[in-house]
Formats: C-alpha cells, sequence, structure tokens
C-alpha cells in the first residue's frame, strides 16, 4: 500500500493507516478491527475448524487434555439440548441462593460458592508474595461493580452512569422474567442489587488506582482481616481453602476491607439479591441461544458491538478459554513450530543487550542502581512461543458430555479453584505461563521478573521473515523491549531481580525517575480523542514501556546493515492500527491501562530524533515536538 510520506509531517498514524481505516469493517461481533485484532480473527478461524473437525471425528488427538477440551467444546455446541431442557440447570443452582436466610447460611456455603466462581463480597487469589517471590501467597481484594469502573459513580459521569444502569436493569429483567420470576419480583431484585452494588462503589479502587502498584500490598494476619467485619468469619472460609491459617495475607484494598462491615451491616437482603442476579449473569449464556443474546445486551451497549459471537465461536471460546494451556500448546506445536520459536528467543537475547548496553551508558543513573538493573536483567525470564510443559491442573479437567453445560462448567471450576488454592505457601512456578500460546499477546510479570511472547503474536506485521529487519525490528522488536521497560516502569522499578517489591533504587535517582514519568503523565494527560481526554496516571506505565521499547528497538535496528528508518516506524505505525466504535473507545479511556492506539504510534514516534530526520519533519509541522518536549526515559 502506497503511503504518502508527505502526510506523516502531520499525522503519522493517519499517513499510514489512513486508507485502511477508511476501508476496514468492524465485524458485527466485535467492538474493533486492526492490527492485533486481525490477527486474532484469523487465529480463530483456523483453530475453530480444527476444533471442529476433532468434535466431527476426522481428526483424533492421542492427547487426553485435548480431548477433554474437545469434549467440553461439543457439549457447548449443543443449543438445541438446552432449549429443550430450559432453565432448569440454572433454576438449581439459584435455589441454593434462594434457600439463603442470613449470613449464617451464606458462611456453611461460603468455601464452595468461591470453589465454584459463585458471587463473594470477598475476591481471594493466589500469586507470587510480592516481598517474597520464591513462594505463593493469598491476596483479596473486592467484587467487580455492575459498571465498567469507580469513576462512572462519580458526578461527573451521572449520565453515563444513568443510562448505563437502565440498560443493565432492562436486561436482567428481561432474563428473570425468562427464568420465571414475578415482574414485581425482578423489579424489587433489581432495585436491591443496585443498591448493594452502591454500597460497593465508594470502597473499591478505581482502574487509576490498581494501577499503582505500590499500594497493592498491605499484608495483614488473618486476625486483622478478619476484624474487619463480624458478619462473616473471614478466617474460617481462610482455613477452609487454603487448608491453615496464614501468617499473612496480601491485601490489595485497604479501604475497601475497611468498610466491610458497614457494607454488610443490616444489608443482607441486598446482598442475596445482589448474589441472586450475579448468579443469573454468570450462567444465562449457559442455557438457550435466546438467553445468551439477551445475556450480552448490556456489554454489547458498553463496546459497540452489534451482534453475539456465532454459536462455533461461542463453543470454541469457552473451550478453549477454560483449557487455555492445552489449547496454546496445541497452536505453538502445529503453527509456530521450535525454529521460529529459536529464532525469536535469539532476537529477545539480542534486546536484551541492547538494553543492558543502554543501561551500562545511562548517564542519570547512580553506579549502585545502575548495577542492580543490570542485575535485574541478567536474571529475567524468557519465555517464547509456548511454554515446555503444561500444569498438572489440564490432568485434572475432566468433562461429562452426559452433563448439562452449566454443571460441567462448575465441576471444571471447583478442579481448577482448588488447584489454585493448593499452590499456597508452596514454591512458586516461575516458569507458568499466565496466558495461552494462542493469545495474541505479551506480558511482563513483575512478581517473577519474567517476560513471555506466546507464539500467536509472533507473526506479520509484527514479525515476519518476508519483512525487513527495519519493518521487524518497528514491530515485534519494539513490542519485546516494551515488556523489557516494563522491569523499569514506573511499578516495574519497584520490584527487584527476583520479582521481590524491594527498593533497589537510591533516594536520589528514585526523585529524577519520578520527576522523568511525571512527565511522561504530563505528555499524555488531557489529549483529546474520541469525544473524551486520555488520563495520563492511568497511562503511565504503558506509555513508559512504550517509550523505552521504541528506542530500544530502534537502537537495535540501527545495527543492521539494511536498516532504513522509514521503514521502522511505518511498521511501527502499522502495528497500532485499529478502527473501533466510539462507545468502545471511550470505555477504554476509563478502564485501560494503554494509551488510545493512534496516540501509542504518534507521541511516541514524536519522542525519537530519528524520526524527525527519517521524514524532514521541521517546526510548523503537526508532528513536529520541541526537543525540550520530547519524553525519553529509557
Amino acid at each position: 500500500m502506497a503511503i504518502n510520506k508527505e502526510l506523516i509531517k502531520d499525522d503519522l498514524y493517519e499517513a499510514v493507516n489512513g486508507a485502511w481505516i477508511k476501508d476496514a469493517k468492524i465485524p458485527d461481533d466485535k467492538p474493533a478491527t486492526g492490527g492485533f485484532n486481525d490477527l486474532v480473527d484469523e487465529i480463530d478461524k483456523q483453530m475453530m475448524a480444527d476444533f471442529e473437525d476433532y468434535a466431527d471425528g476426522k481428526k483424533t488427538s492421542d492427547d487426553p487434555r485435548f480431548n477433554e477440551m474437545i469434549k467440553l467444546y461439543r457439549v457447548a455446541k449443543k443449543f438445541d439440548l438446552r432449549k429443550k431442557v430450559g432453565p432448569v440447570p440454572l433454576q438449581r443452582l439459584l435455589a441454593s441462593v434462594t434457600a439463603l436466610d442470613s449470613y449464617a447460611d451464606y458462611q456453611k456455603q461460603w468455601k464452595n460458592w468461591v470453589l465454584m466462581g459463585m458471587p463473594s463480597p470477598v475476591s481471594f487469589d493466589i500469586d507470587a508474595d510480592m516481598k517474597n517471590a520464591t513462594v505463593y501467597a493469598l491476596f483479596v481484594s473486592s467484587p467487580s461493580l455492575i459498571l465498567p469502573d469507580k469513576s462512572y459513580y462519580e458526578p461527573a459521569k451521572k449520565d453515563q452512569h444513568d443510562q448505563l444502569m437502565k440498560l443493565w436493569a432492562a436486561m436482567v429483567k428481561e432474563l428473570l422474567l425468562k427464568l420465571d420470576y414475578a415482574e414485581e419480583q425482578a423489579a424489587q431484585l433489581i432495585k436491591e442489587a443496585q443498591a448493594f452494588d452502591a454500597l460497593l462503589a465508594p470502597n473499591v479502587k478505581s482502574a487509576e488506582e490498581a494501577a499503582d502498584y505500590s499500594k497493592m500490598y498491605n499484608p495483614q494476619t488473618v486476625a486483622e482481616l478478619a476484624a474487619s467485619t463480624d458478619q462473616l468469619d473471614l478466617a474460617a472460609v481462610i482455613k477452609q481453602l487454603v487448608g491453615a491459617t496464614p501468617d499473612k495475607v496480601i491485601v490489595m484494598e485497604p479501604a475497601y476491607f475497611k468498610a466491610l462491615d458497614s457494607i454488610l451491616k443490616d444489608h443482607f437482603d441486598l446482598f442475596k439479591s445482589w448474589a441472586l442476579i450475579n448468579v443469573v449473569r454468570d450462567n444465562a449464556s449457559y442455557l438457550d441461544d435466546e438467553m445468551r443474546e439477551i445475556n450480552g445486551r448490556y456489554s454489547r451497549a458498553l463496546s459497540g458491538s452489534k451482534k453475539p459471537v456465532s454459536q462455533q465461536k461461542f463453543a470454541y471460546y469457552l473451550a478453549r478459554d477454560i483449557f487455555s494451556q492445552v489449547a496454546g500448546d496445541y497452536y505453538g506445536k502445529t503453527y509456530f513450530g521450535p525454529q521460529a520459536k529459536a529464532d525469536v528467543h535469539h532476537m529477545v537475547e539480542q534486546m536484551i543487550a541492547v538494553y543492558k548496553q543502554r543501561l551500562t551508558n545511562n548517564t542519570w543513573l547512580s553506579k549502585a542502581t545502575r548495577d542492580k538493573a543490570v542485575l535485574k536483567l541478567d536474571k529475567l525470564g524468557i519465555q517464547v512461543g509456548y511454554p515446555d510443559k503444561i500444569p498438572s491442573l489440564y490432568d485434572h479437567l475432566k468433562v461429562d458430555e452426559l452433563e448439562s453445560l452449566i454443571a460441567n462448567l462448575n465441576q471444571l471450576s471447583i478442579v481448577a479453584s482448588k488447584e489454585m488454592f493448593s499452590r499456597w505457601n508452596k514454591p512458586v512456578d516461575r516458569m507458568r505461563w499466565e496466558m495461552s500460546a494462542a493469545t495474541v499477546n505479551a506480558y511482563y510479570h513483575p512478581f517473577k521478573n519474567i517476560i513471555v511472547f506466546p507464539a500467536a503474536i509472533l507473526q506479520a506485521p509484527f514479525y515476519s521473515l518476508k519483512q525487513t529487519s527495519s519493518q521487524n525490528y518497528g514491530g515485534i522488536g519494539a513490542v519485546i523491549a516494551h515488556e523489557i521497560s516494563h522491569a523499569f516502569d514506573n511499578n516495574g522499578a519497584l520490584f527487584d531481580e527476583y520479582g521481590n517489591l524491594n527498593n533497589w533504587w537510591t533516594p536520589e535517582d528514585s526523585a529524577h525517575f519520578k520527576k522523568l514519568a511525571q512527565k511522561m503523565i504530563d505528555e499524555f494527560d488531557g489529549l483529546p480523542i474520541a469525544g473524551q481526554k486520555v488520563n495520563g496516571k492511568l497511562t503511565v506505565s504503558e506509555n513508559i514501556a512504550d517509550g523505552g521499547g521504541l528506542s530500544c528497538a530502534l537502537e537495535a535496528a540501527k545495527e543492521e546493515d539494511d536498516f532504513n528508518a522509514q521503514e521502522f516506524f511505518i511498521n511501527w505505525a502499522t502495528i497500532w492500527r485499529m478502527k473501533a466504535t466510539q462507545q468502545y473507545e471511550q470505555l477504554l479511556l476509563s478502564i485501560d491501562v494503554h494509551a488510545p492506539q493512534k496516540l501509542r504510534a504518534n507521541v511516541q514516534a514524536q519522542n525519537q530524533a530519528d524520526f524527525y530526520t527519517a521524514f524532514d519533519i521541521q517546526p510548523g509541522d503537526q508532528m513536529y515536538k520541541a526537543p525540550e518536549d520530547r519524553v525519553n526515559i529509557w
């Protein structure tokens, strides 16, 4: 596709992607299309065709875990059978909610509800202890709100709040009527569930607050945590879940637990209605297709998607997500292979070497901090393509094709939850993947100091043998360096080489870094897009990683004999192309820690001196930014 390079002087993103955006069609079952999304669509098509072949017996596998996944796919596809059976499987679950008369009744069921993924006023999780990252610890936090984020409950968003609550209530009412609740009863349940949600909202963290990892680590003894409320016995349920009383529990939202007693006290009826509606929402899509369509209306309104996914895609997503590592292993071995795995692993090592060189030559860090930063890089774990082994959990996930979909999902949830809680106080498996190899994404885990690049992202436009080295560095090279940069963003910088929350910076270096991070916040904060504005604080860690990633990838690209700066920046802009509904763009502005795609492409390019020479950008051009206003941290 020909690109008018003169237009790049005004808007890199539009010059590179404008023609594509004009012609691109957003699929009816998606809120967006673009670089990442196109790859997802291709992988979905390929994997769905494969699942269908295995489900029909055209292909066979000798992997029992894979066969259980295909069984779940077959169960999920039985829409006609579910229509005949009707709402009975969900009504069985709802009977256990209806039977509750007090918190004491709930206490007796609490452990089982947590294992089944049913509603709880406390969310429990197991992850590496942030101060002793070799051992798994218990984390607690708040449940989810009805609206996407706490900010929607603030006066400034009252119109949005009311409009979305109305949509949500209309959808829930229709679901309840289909489940044979009387109109008056449905209205009462909805009113009470919204009242309980309103009690939660002021006390939970917003997306912006949750983005600050330093505020996540608030260890308490079980006794201290249990003192949060006398409505429920937290100590008892914790002991039931992990089989012992931990020395400490990591409280991610102290303000929520301070308010927990007042949230629960004298509000059992509200809690019960909230729990009942959550059970309906969590399971209605597993009944017939009409219920699935109704149950998706609110989320589609939030994102602007026009239609639910097809029945086949629904069944595929469900089976793939529950057996995520099995699906990823199949995808990685079938479509990626060991040669590509080795090639990309080498590229990651190259990027680490560039990063190490930059840290060694860094002028604003003291030697003590520089040495620790280099040590952190030396200890960085690298995972590429697909994991070497699949967790033993997947040996225990069994599907009964004679049972309902809801019954199977409950059983699978219990097995997965038990396995998760069994990890408490055991050594951390640093190489355990938290993302399927069939996912178009990558991540850095600060508690483990590892970077992970699933097979699915390692293809064009990110990476291809058919692309020039400069295109590959502007694509996957920048993504790789972005993930490495997360080890040194405002969150990652708080963790040492082992993933422990441990301040390894001198006070002077820390103060200087905070000033630079503030510059990055200021650079993005308030930029207008999709009729709203960017939150610089919410997006700062990803913006720091984007800046470091682009800068390091550029340096690596310049080492190649065929370096071409224009190709580098054009592919950088290409990977961020996206066409989305306005509703989806506005939703992301509220909850996503990443800046909007267009700004990721343009603003970070403006920060690089090579961008100006590559396209002869001068003062007066819209893409021009004065050198003193450009932000470069790594």
